[in-house]
């Protein structure tokens, strides 16, 4: 498997993730049963899973009033996209000494 297979891999199922734990809470909340903490949410979003969290915040109206999750989660999209834009434009040497 190359790289870049197991990059795109990676990134489907985190933001697979993303998408289900924005259901899963939001299934809980209504439940009033324990609950999957902010942090879990901005952590999963962090390591790559904005874009799911986000489809998933508003597939499930859930966190759309917390003002840290509607303008964060775009912020962290944002830098993750800056970020790899900054990396493909990178100049990129191999150097034999």
């Amino acid at each position: 498997m190359d790289v870049i297979t197991m990059l795109l891999s990676y990134f489907a199922a985190i933001n697979l993730i993303g998408f289900a734990l924005m259901g899963i809470d939001k299934y809980k909340a209504k439940k009033r049963a324990f609950r999957i903490p902010e942090a879990t949410l901005f952590i999963v979003a962090i390591i790559g899973g904005s874009i799911g969290s986000i489809i998933g915040m508003y597939t499930f109206r859930h966190k759309t009033r917390h003002r840290a999750f509607v303008y964060g989660m775009p912020f962290i999209l944002i830098v993750q996209i800056a970020l790899l834009i900054a990396l493909f434009n990178a100049p990129f040497e191999i150097s034999i000494i």
